[in-house]
This record gives C-alpha cells, sequence and structure tokens, in this order.
C-alpha cells in the first residue's frame, strides 16, 4: 500500500507503524547484548497498543514511568509483577496504583522516594523490590543527552550512598533488588555504550563492595537511532563481547544469574517501524523564501521541535515514480499552527511539491504521536495505522476528552486509542 493509498483510505496526517520492522530491531537488539540477559520496553518511546504487545510477545518486560504506562502495558498483555516503574518524583497516587495493580518493582533516586514506596507498600500490606538508580561519579563523554555521571535529577549520586549509606536501607515492606543504571541517551557510537557500562559496571562493583549486593543489575541503554530523517538503523553488534568480558571481570556468576542483568530500550526498538505522512496545503512565496504548509507540525511530530531539540527533519516526496519530480528548491516546511515555532525544516533543499503532494517522514516510530503537543489549537491527532507485512491490523486515533468534578475526584477511566469515528474508550 503506497503512502498516496494511505492516506486516500484514512486522511491525513498519519503515523504508520510497520511490525516487520520492530521484530527486526528487538532481533537486532538482542544479538548484540550479553546473554543470558533481559531486555525492558520504555514504553515512553511509544505506548501504542498494538506495538508494546508485539515487544511483550516477543519476550521484552514493561518499563513504565506513570500509572497510565501501567494500565497500557497491562492492557497489552504484561503481567504486572513483571514490569518496573520508574523516574524521578512519583507521585503518590501513582505508587498506590501500581501497587494495587500488582506492580511491585520500583526504581527510585533517593531516600525519600524509597520512604514514598515502603509506606504505600506498608497500607497496602504486600511487599515491593526497590532498584537503586545510581548516578555515578564519573561522567562519559559523547553523550547525546547525559542523564547521569553530571549534575542530575535522575538517581542518587554514587557519593551520596557511600556517605550515608543508612538512608538507603530497606524497611520491613521493601526488599533491595539491585542497581538501576540510565547514563545517557541516543548513544550513537559502540564506544560511547561500552565507556558507560564499563562506568555503571565500576560502580556497582564499588556499591557491592560496601554491602549493596546486587540481584538485579539494570544497565540502562541508550540505544541510539536516527529520528525523523532518513537512515539505517545502527549496528551494535560489537557490543556484545567487550560488555560480557567487563561482565565476567567485575560479576563473574552473572552467566548464572547472579546478578540476573538487564537492559532497557525504546527508541532503538521502535524509531525505524514508524513513519508520518503528511499533505501539502499550500505552498507560497514570502520575501523570496519558498514555504511548503503542511497539515502535520510540531503539534503532530515530536514536541523536541518545539524545544529545538530537532532542527531540521528530514521530508521526503511521496509521489509517482513515473513523474517528473521537476528542480531541486530550497524552502521551509511549516506546520499548520499559529505560532512561528511550528516548522520542520528550515532552508531545506528538495523537489517543490505541490497543493496535496503527500510527504513522508521516517524514523519517526519512537517520540514521535505521543511526545508532541496534541492538545495545542484543537486540530485532531494523526490517524495511527499498524501494518504486519501489507496487511492493515489496526487503525486508530487518540482523543482527548474533559472531566468534570467538583469534589476533586476523577472516575477510573483513562484516555485510550478509540476506533476511527468512534469516542476513546
Amino acid at each position: 500500500m503506497t503512502p498516496a493509498d494511505i492516506v486516500d483510505r484514512f486522511t491525513s496526517p498519519a503515523y504508520v507503524y510497520q511490525l516487520e520492522a520492530v521484530r527486526a530491531s528487538h532481533a537486532a537488539l538482542v544479538r548484540a547484548l550479553p546473554q543470558p540477559s533481559g531486555l525492558y520496553y520504555s514504553l515512553k518511546a511509544n505506548p501504542h497498543p498494538m506495538v508494546v504487545a508485539e515487544l511483550i510477545r516477543l519476550g521484552c518486560l514493561a518499563e513504565v514511568s506513570s500509572a497510565g504506562e501501567l494500565k497500557q502495558a497491562l492492557k497489552a498483555g504484561a503481567h504486572p509483577s513483571s514490569c518496573m516503574f520508574t523516574g524521578p518524583g512519583k507521585a503518590e497516587l501513582d505508587v498506590r496504583e501500581a501497587l494495587r495493580c500488582g506492580c511491585r518493582r520500583f526504581s527510585v533516586d533517593s531516600p525519600w522516594e524509597l520512604e514514598k514506596v515502603e509506606r504505600h507498600a506498608r497500607a497496602a500490606a504486600v511487599r515491593a523490590e526497590v532498584l537503586l538508580r545510581i548516578n555515578p561519579d564519573l561522567s562519559v563523554p559523547g553523550m547525546g543527552l547525559a542523564m547521569g555521571g553530571t549534575p542530575s535529577q535522575f538517581g542518587a549520586d554514587m557519593r551520596w550512598i557511600l556517605d550515608e549509606p543508612q538512608a538507603f536501607s530497606r524497611g520491613p515492606f521493601v526488599d533491595f533488588l539491585g542497581f538501576h543504571f540510565y547514563i545517557g541517551t541516543n548513544l550513537s557510537t559502540t564506544e560511547t555504550i561500552i565507556h558507560a557500562t564499563k562506568v555503571a559496571l565500576e560502580a556497582a562493583s564499588e556499591l557491592a563492595g560496601r554491602g549493596f549486593v546486587p540481584k538485579v543489575l539494570d544497565l540502562g541503554g541508550g540505544f541510539g537511532h536516527p529520528f525523523a530523517r532518513p537512515g539505517d538503523r545502527p549496528d551494535f553488534a560489537a557490543l556484545r563481547a567487550p560488555i560480557e568480558a567487563l561482565l565476567d571481570q567485575m560479576f563473574p556468576r552473572w552467566r548464572i544469574g547472579s546478578p540476573m542483568v538487564m537492559f532497557e530500550s525504546g527508541r532503538y526498538l521502535v524509531a525505524s517501524s514508524g513513519r508520518l505522512l503528511t499533505t501539502v496545503q499550500d505552498v507560497k512565496i514570502s520575501k523570496g523564501v519558498v514555504f511548503a504548509v503542511l497539515d502535520a507540525g510540531i503539534n503532530h511530530l515530536g514536541g523536541m521541535a518545539g524545544l529545538r531539540r530537532v532542527t531540521n527533519i528530514g521530508v521526503q516526496l511521496s509521489r509517482d515514480p513515473a513523474r517528473d519530480l521537476g528542480t531541486e528548491t530550497e524552502m521551509d516546511l511549516v506546520g499548520p499552527l499559529c505560532t512561528p515555532l511550528d516548522f520542520l525544516a528550515r532552508r531545506t533543499v528538495m523537489p517543490r511539491p505541490a497543493r496535496g503532494d503527500v510527504l513522508e517522514i521516517s524514523n519517526v516510530g519512537a517520540y514521535g504521536l505521543t511526545a508532541s503537543l496534541i492538545a495545542f489549537l484543537g486540530h485532531d491527532a494523526p490517524t495511527e495505522i499498524v501494518l504486519d507485512g501489507d496487511d492493515i491490523v489496526d487503525a486508530s486515533r487518540l482523543t482527548i476528552r474533559r472531566q468534570t468534578t467538583l469534589r476533586g475526584e476523577f472516575d477510573d477511566t483513562r484516555n485510550d486509542t478509540g476506533r476511527i469515528g468512534e469516542a476513546a474508550s
């Protein structure tokens, strides 16, 4: 089915996810990781139910950062006891709801987070498991976006734990399970990932020597992938042997599960599966600059674009191959919002499109729609279409609804994907 066929059937803009690409990315990452090891899927990358369900079927566990993400993981088939709840500043309501749903594993960033989990576990008369999220003392050069080894809201500084070990001791309703590391995101080279893993393992080894002996060692990931521009899935096959050697050196019993080694990924697993189709609404010239106005903008593609994390998106023209593409032209590609921040590319050079042409943005299966500003200006969210091979297996649209409350309480329903033409369930 061509992009034009999809737009004719489902309108535009539309996100299209290909499950074959999800399977291929999962297989590539598993081959690149030490074995035995487990793999969490970070729902923040793409919480679409079909995508989550496919990765759970492939053996991934769910890493969630809200009660809403947890409920989506459970609907997709995740077992609550296998989910890990992460993130700094967890809301009291979310911790309580996670425990009620059967989630028992939490990554905690501070003694106060530990106390919060303990308090709610005691109230629920259950035992929780905690991984201490560690911010190592050493930084790692080459990070696209550092999340450890620097001053950070993520994790507890290594020195803090060494100086005040009693503050991080477990209570009667909490079992210490191990460590959680996530030093950086969107890492593009094997050298950077290996270095980050070495820093994490050295920190874990030192802490183990001080009495914090881990049963689980979550080494994070940060496996990079091109975003919103053409590019192949990186080959990280060279990771496996060096990381296995580091584990052999510092945790020689890891091959028999002592500790159990885990990794996590969102971007790498799903980025290549997604593309955004958008239609040209207008082409005009203003003070010598050509503007192509699209029906998708920063409201539909990565709110990070509005935060200037994404500065130029790679857009390709999806035209009949037999049609003359014409002369390449420098132009700005902009969206439909009433703000000058709504642009996808500045001064990009491509064949000049015509009104009604369908454009395609690749590698947006991660941090696309749900990382966007979908409430701004009230435009409908794009249709989301899931393909398995050439077969359409799902088509749905996110909706936003307002609930009224006079008592400070809301019902327990949460926004989910509804079928096209129907209200969200």
